[in-house]
């Protein structure tokens, strides 16, 4: 079904059209009917149509300029335009505005109906166009190489959560099942300064300047060996290739052997076949898909040592550091949980994140000083949660608080834990209340900004919220949530009690007290007193001066 709002200011044609038609039948649903164009204002906004339908002359605000407004702020919502033979010359001149359809007055319903169908059918079309699967799939298709070379990239670049992998995996279709794996990359060594010898051609790789040539080049060679030995991956990354092998039923020495063998050869065919030289750095072996950015790293850390031990060559990170199996990591997504719970989580979500983080560290074979540096870790990234939220560090954890001194007193893992979780409640605990503050700070800003301005006709959210330098989607909701009505209603009902106050100890006509809280239209003023009173300005006068007397 599709969202229709009718806009008319005669209450027979409004309900007649609205009983007239089996909406249902033809694919729709009458949200909401308004009587004039400020109201439709309102119901559009909260019902975001996919058609409303407008008669071109209402009062306080017409078709035209609702279709205006429409067109500015909902530009897929269908425009549907009711119109009189004398108005229509005046309609025809809203070409620009882009308005769907027009319906000449009088109308039977049967014409409101043909051009429904005919509005249905252009939604329909543009809605199948956009979700075609035909053309979505091909589209797909043309982009998977691409999708695919950038999942790889993020999968040695930083840790990701499993189910993503495995959906990824899935999807570009790649196999990664696996009982180790190891992470190599082949960065290309610098060209040397001599000229082409005899018999040497100039055209020759080895003497080329264009890096992604050669790089293009080696990526050929590498994955005709990887074929060859069922090797795994490889790819480009950052203008070096990566190449991640796949070993199953094998300990981690028989993996790291097997990949140097098929590295070797690799290196050993680029400099024959190609005439230019690289130099391979080999990471650790990671026994699970989610830690492949780690051998990756190790991979980075071993081609560093190119400048000690030259190029040309291979490098084993376990060959010029010493490395554990297992290491005890304070990856992305372990600090990227911790800060979100700070900032946005509850207390329970908090405590299974410690909880988390300390799960297993007992089982690892890690030094007291690797303890102490993930201890360090975890707590830098607390800090730059308060560092973010402006927290007030002091106030939090008092003024002699040194966390660095703390990390050396503890003498089991319990108590470091209880101590993390200490610190993750106190900030926890104050950052929601500064944000609290925050926004109960600037509802009070922006009702005293209401409240000094309700009177300029052009005061909206938009200028509250440009004055307090936020967004208007951003401040709406906070408004709301605080104040426990829109800001719509808080300037009706700020506007309707001074003008009860005008009327109730003033001689001022109606059209002045108008002026005087706002409305620029005078009958636009009566319509919203009487809507939001009960009574019109008239009416509520003689009822306050029967009441003194």
């Amino acid at each position: 079904m599709y969202k229709l709002i009718l806009a008319e200011d005669e209450e027979d044609v409004r309900e007649g059209i609205v009983q007239e038609i089996d909406w249902a039948r033809y694919g729709f649903e009458v949200a909401d009917t308004a009587e004039n164009g400020k109201d439709a204002m309102e119901l559009i906004e909260r019902w975001v149509p996919d058609v409303v339908v407008t008669d071109i002359k209402m009062p306080f605000m017409d078709g035209l300029q609702l279709s205006e407004w429409i067109r500015e702020r909902y530009p897929t919502t269908k425009v549907i335009i009711l119109t009189g033979f004398d108005e229509f010359e005046y309609a025809q001149k809203a070409i620009k505005l882009q308005i769907d359809e027009y319906v000449l007055k009088p109308f039977s319903a049967q014409e409101l109906i043909d051009v429904l169908v005919k509005i249905k059918e252009q939604i329909d079309e543009e809605t199948e166009r956009k979700k075609n699967m035909l053309t979505l799939q091909e589209h797909y298709r043309q982009s998977l190489p691409v999708l695919r070379e950038v999942f790889l990239s993020s999968l040695v670049t930083r840790k990701l959560p499993r189910r993503q992998i495995e959906e990824k995996c899935r999807n570009y279709q790649i196999e990664l099942d696996g009982d180790a794996y190891v992470v190599s990359v082949i960065s290309l060594d610098k060209p040397g300064e001599e000229e082409p010898g005899a018999g040497q051609s100039a055209e020759s790789l080895r003497f080329s300047n264009d890096m992604e040539l050669k790089a293009f080049a080696a990526l050929n060679v590498t994955e005709e060996i990887a074929d060859k030995h069922n090797l795994g991956l490889v790819f480009l990354h950052n203008g070096q290739l990566v190449a991640i092998t796949i070993h199953r039923d094998e300990a981690n020495e028989p993996a790291i052997k097997k990949t140097l063998t098929i590295m070797e050869e690799v290196r050993q065919s680029i400099e024959k076949y190609l005439k230019f030289t690289v130099s391979i750095g080999i990471g650790t072996v990671c026994r699970d898909v989610t830690d492949l950015s780690y051998s990756h790293q190790d991979a980075e850390l071993a081609l560093d040592y190119r400048l000690i031990l030259g190029g040309n060559r291979l490098i084993s990170i376990d060959d010029v550091e010493t490395r554990f199996v297992e290491k005890l990591r304070f990856d992305e997504l372990k600090e990227h949980a911790l800060i979100r719970c700070l900032k946005v989580g509850t207390t329970q979500e908090m405590q299974e994140t410690v909880d988390s983080l300390f799960e297993g560290i007992v089982d690892l074979q890690v030094s007291v000083k690797d303890y102490q540096i993930y201890l360090m870790e975890i707590l830098t990234a607390i800090l730059k949660a308060a560092k973010d939220a402006r927290a007030d560090l002091d106030a939090i954890f008092g003024a002699d608080f040194m966390p660095l001194a703390e990390l050396h007193r503890f003498a089991e893992l319990q108590e470091a834990k209880s101590w993390v979780v200490g610190l993750c409640t106190r900030l926890m605990q104050a950052i929601a209340s500064d944000r609290q503050c925050t926004y109960k700070s600037l509802v009070d800003q922006a009702k005293e900004y209401t409240l000094n301005h309700f009177h300029e006709s052009d005061i909206s959210i938009n200028k509250v919220c440009g004055h307090l330098h936020i967004s208007a989607g951003y401040f709406s909701s906070i408004f709301k949530k605080e104040a426990k009505m829109t800001f719509g209603a808080y300037l009706m009902h700020i506007r309707m009690e001074a003008a009860k106050e005008l009327l109730r100890t003033t001689d001022l006509k109606a059209f002045e007290i108008a002026e005087k809280v706002g409305y620029t239209e005078p009958n636009y003023f009566s319509f919203s007193f009487r809507k939001h009173v009960g009574v019109s300005p008239k009416e509520y006068r003689g009822a306050s001066s029967e009441g003194a007397s």
